[in-house]
């Protein structure tokens, strides 16, 4: 479930007109820009960009970047784009981080369906002028290269049948392969890169059952290499995406320092799917509500921002 509901809106020009005004004059109306996009749904917030340009000539996404500054422009900027192109871009910064941005590629490749991952990889391709796989490819080397195109290439069938019997069989390649730290990974890759979801879920299950413990248990206890993290995360974000969300939002927030960009990440990009879900999760794991958890953590406009999103106002 979302945590954004958003109101019925009979005419976005209402709302382009009260963030016109909050532009207007010496610094910015933060509070209305909150009010106003921290409440619309993804239609409603491109039809209200498609107006705004119609009536000032000029794209909202633009003019909210001069505004607004810091973590609050950043999650707002992606907010305001339609999801598609927002992944096309948090796959573009992580190829440009190197090693420390590929369980975002994973992410992407992993969680959404085969269609989704098909919108993003058109608007990378829009955006970019070169495609998603071409630009992970030369930015990558040796087995994670290969798990990483494999993921983003990958057009996985999404039906319910299982084969019981490949389940068995694949289950126990993965785990040679997990054995073996610098062994040959074709295979795993492979598996990973091809099979349908339902049926990686019954190769996991069977996994679990034939060698005593989870096949996540074993990678961590191995993932020495970016090639077994991104294999992990892959893992992870197939089995459960819920439970990874909530694992990447306990380490956005906990300890010394909070990791905006992976908080933006998740609040952003599961505001309007399954973040009341992971707010439960959340909760039932840590014993505190994660919009108290985050509030402690961040402040200001962004904080007002993010709490929205949650579906809490401050």
């Amino acid at each position: 479930m979302a945590t954004l509901v958003a109101p019925n809106q009979k005419s976005p020009v209402e709302d382009v007109e009260a963030l016109h005004k909050a532009f207007k004059g010496w610094g910015t109306d933060e509070k209305t820009v909150i009010a106003i996009l921290g409440h619309r749904n993804v239609h409603q917030r491109q039809q209200i960009r498609k107006v705004y340009e119609e009536i000032y000539q000029e794209d909202l996404i633009k003019r909210l970047e001069s505004e607004l500054s810091g973590d609050f422009e950043r999650a707002v900027y992606r907010w305001m784009l339609e999801p598609a192109d927002r992944d096309a871009v948090l796959a573009n910064v992580a190829i440009k981080n190197g090693s420390k941005g590929y369980h975002v590629i994973v992410e992407i490749a992993c969680v959404l369906s085969a269609d989704e991952v098909l919108a993003v990889k058109r608007a990378y391709h829009n955006r970019y002028k070169r495609s998603l796989e071409e630009d992970v490819a030369t930015n990558t080397t040796g087995d994670i290269r290969q798990l990483l195109v494999g993921l983003v290439t990958a057009y996985r069938y999404d039906g319910d049948e299982v084969n019981a019997k490949l389940a068995k069989t694949e289950a126990d390649i993965l785990h040679e392969s997990i054995k073996e730290k610098k062994g040959n990974h074709e295979e795993a890759i492979r598996i990973l890169t091809t099979r349908s979801k339902t049926q990686l879920l019954a190769t996991f299950n069977r996994y679990r059952d034939d060698h005593g413990a989870s096949i996540t248990k074993k990678l961590l206890d191995n993932a020495s290499t970016d090639f077994q993290k991104a294999l992990h995360t892959a893992i992870r974000c197939i089995n459960d995406h819920k439970k990874y969300y909530e694992k990447v939002l306990r380490n956005a927030i906990k300890g010394v320092g909070t990791d905006e960009d992976a908080l933006t990440r998740v609040v952003v990009s599961r505001a309007e799917k399954d973040l009341r879900d992971i707010k439960e999760l959340y909760y039932k794991r840590n014993s505190v509500h994660l919009e108290d958890a985050v509030a402690k953590e961040i402040s200001g406009d962004y904080k007002k921002f993010i709490l929205t999103l949650l579906g809490k106002e401050d």
